[in-house]
C-alpha cells in the first residue's frame, strides 16, 4: 500500500473531531447560573466603584492636605523673609553708591594714583625736556 492515502485517511481522522467541536450549538436561554453569575458580576462591579470613588476621594484629601501643608510653610518663610528685610532696612545705613558707581570712584582712584606715580619717578622738568629736543 502507498503511503501518501494513507497518511491522507489518518489527518482526515485527526481533523473529523475538530470539525464537528466547532459547528455552532443552537442558542438556548440564559440558565439560572448564568442568570445568577450576571447578578453576582453587577454587584462586585458596584463595590469596586465604591471602592474606587473611596479612593479618589482620599487621594483629593491628601493632596489637598499636602497642598495646605506646602502653602503654610512658604506663607511663613514669606513672613520671615519680610522680617528679614525690614532689619536690614532698618539697621544698615541708606548707601550712598551703588556698586556699579563704587567700581567706577576706585577706577578713577586707581588712574590717579598712576598719573601722580608716573610724575614723580619721571624726574625733573629739565630732564624731560632734554628728552623732547
Amino acid at each position: 500500500m502507498r503511503q501518501g492515502p494513507l497518511s491522507m485517511l489518518l489527518c482526515l481522522l485527526l481533523l473529523t473531531p475538530l470539525a464537528q467541536a466547532e459547528e455552532p450549538q443552537a442558542s438556548t436561554p440564559l440558565s439560572l447560573s448564568a442568570g445568577s453569575q450576571i447578578t453576582e458580576l453587577q454587584q462586585r462591579l458596584k463595590e469596586s466603584e465604591t471602592q474606587r470613588e473611596a479612593l479618589s476621594q482620599q487621594l483629593q484629601n491628601a493632596d489637598s492636605e499636602r497642598e495646605s501643608a506646602q502653602l503654610t510653610r512658604l506663607r511663613q518663610e514669606n513672613q520671615r523673609l519680610k522680617l528679614q528685610l525690614k532689619e536690614a532696612q532698618a539697621s544698615g545705613l541708606p548707601r550712598l553708591l551703588t556698586d556699579q558707581q563704587q567700581w567706577f570712584l576706585i577706577g578713577g582712584g586707581v588712574a590717579l594714583l598712576a598719573a601722580v606715580c608716573g610724575i614723580l619717578a619721571s624726574g625733573t622738568f629739565r630732564r624731560r625736556r632734554q628728552w623732547l629736543n
